[in-house]
């Protein structure tokens, strides 16, 4: 008998550390692009890609009236410089990364902070409005292809 509650006690402390592991600092959220990313490079040449993105929200009031937010959070991609070219105005991505804050004094010497998000990964959910499609232009000249499927 003491066996047996033994071994539950032992596998339900085996789960309550195994849950504590899963209480990270992480930051997982679809927002898109405000502006084109910039790489800029530290004081020890470490390149890194920043850029900003937007998250809307909307909730109703006692009242019944909607209003909507947006949150911007400034993000920090240290992995791969080339990917800024893919990082453009109204791009949505999904990023997984670390939060974090930032304090600081506007001009006006009132204190601010801002979210942050240290990104480890991101994935692409759909262009930017402007279009980042290669799009083949048809002149007169082009040849019309006969194999089609259908």
């Amino acid at each position: 008998m003491k066996k047996a509650l033994w071994g539950r006690r032992l596998k339900r402390e085996r789960n309550e550390t195994h849950s504590l592991n899963f209480k990270k600092n992480v930051m997982q959220l679809t927002a898109t692009v405000t502006a084109n990313a910039q790489v800029n490079t530290t004081k020890g040449n470490k390149q890194v890609v920043n850029f900003t993105v937007a998250v809307n929200d909307s909730y109703k009031t006692k009242e019944g009236e909607r209003v909507k937010v947006t949150e911007f959070i400034r993000c920090a991609y240290w992995r791969n410089p080339a990917t800024a070219q893919y990082l453009t105005k109204g791009a949505v991505i999904e990023l997984y990364g670390r939060l974090g804050v930032d304090a600081y004094l506007d001009k006006q010497g009132q204190a601010k902070a801002s979210i942050t998000c240290h990104v480890n990964d991101f994935k692409f959910h759909g262009g930017s409005k402007k279009g980042n499609a290669i799009v083949q232009q048809v002149t007169p000249d082009t040849p019309v292809t006969e194999d089609l499927p259908f």
